[in-house]
């Protein structure tokens, strides 16, 4: 099966590897195209743009950062509508809100092409090791025909119904992944104030009900200062954002999450945008007494 890739940030270039070492012939695009040539060294052709990506592969997948980025490719010069038709299966895998997963939806469709929105939930290890879980909505034929791509990039994976419901899983997932490390950077804070030894807080943390990987991986780099980005900060806060938009809309109170966007914020704004997400935990800590 040959497979088109747009989009090779930490994501997709661990995704687009992943499928080739599983048989598939992938064809890469990416708005720098020097990001190509790790992947063509393993045997991926070059797409010199999205239209021509979606021209040559019956299969599409995108995996880019915002919504911005995945209009850009859809609605821009030499974008996917270009060559989109009958026949054509066009799956966006990146964490945008419904109302953009919508508008590309329509857009694609409107040319007799498929879509799935299919964002997923994990960092860049799970996207190395096929560990992804999926969360696909829109058409279910195409879902279907994509559950051999599907069953290599993650373990498992779910159709929601209509287009933006993966969307909105996906932004509910993060939301509460972006609270639970600021109430673990806090955690870990106050236990190094009050004289104690953070280490032993992540060990007590891991024997009881609040175990949970994502602390057993993240709190030992966080404690070293040591934030190569897995899921970069600035993405983390992004769909913090974007969550806290979907609350608006619902009218759901969210008070925790707020209060973890801004942390976020802070973080950023303190130039750590580009670090992994747990990078936030330097935004928690009191600054040191002279």
């Amino acid at each position: 099966m040959e497979v088109g890739f747009l989009g090779l940030g930490i994501m997709g270039k661990a995704m687009a590897m992943n499928l080739m070492r599983n048989g598939f012939k992938v064809t890469v695009w990416n708005r720098t195209l020097s990001k190509c040539d790790e992947l063509v060294q393993h045997g991926a052709s070059v797409g010199e743009t999205p239209a021509a990506v979606v021209k040559k592969c019956k299969y599409t997948i995108v995996m880019l950062s915002d919504p911005p980025a995945a209009c850009s490719v859809v609605f821009g010069k030499d974008g996917i509508l270009e060559a989109v038709c009958s026949g054509k299966g066009y799956i966006d895998m990146s964490t945008v809100d419904a109302d953009t997963s919508t508008k590309i939806s329509e857009a694609v469709t409107s040319k007799g092409g498929q879509f799935l929105e299919a964002p997923v939930s994990g960092s860049k290890k799970p996207a190395e090791d096929g560990q992804l879980i999926i969360l696909a909505a829109g058409d279910k034929g195409l879902y279907d025909e994509a559950i051999p791509i599907f069953d290599v990039l993650g373990k498992k994976s779910f159709f929601l119904g209509q287009v933006g419901n993966g969307a909105k899983m996906k932004l509910v997932v993060n939301m509460i992944m972006g609270s639970m490390m600021n109430a673990l950077s806090e955690g870990l804070e106050l236990t190094d104030k009050s004289g104690l030894d953070p280490h032993t807080l992540l060990d007590v943390l891991d024997l009881g009900a609040m175990a949970n990987p994502m602390f057993k991986m993240k709190g030992p780099s966080m404690l070293k200062s040591s934030y190569h980005p897995a899921f970069p900060l600035k993405h983390q806060q992004k769909d913090m954002r974007l969550a806290l938009a979907l609350g608006d809309e619902n009218a759901v109170s969210m008070p925790v999450a707020a209060a973890a966007n801004e942390a976020f914020k802070k973080a950023r704004g303190m130039g750590l945008a580009d670090m992994d997400f747990s990078a936030v935990y330097e935004a928690v800590k009191v600054p040191k007494q002279p």
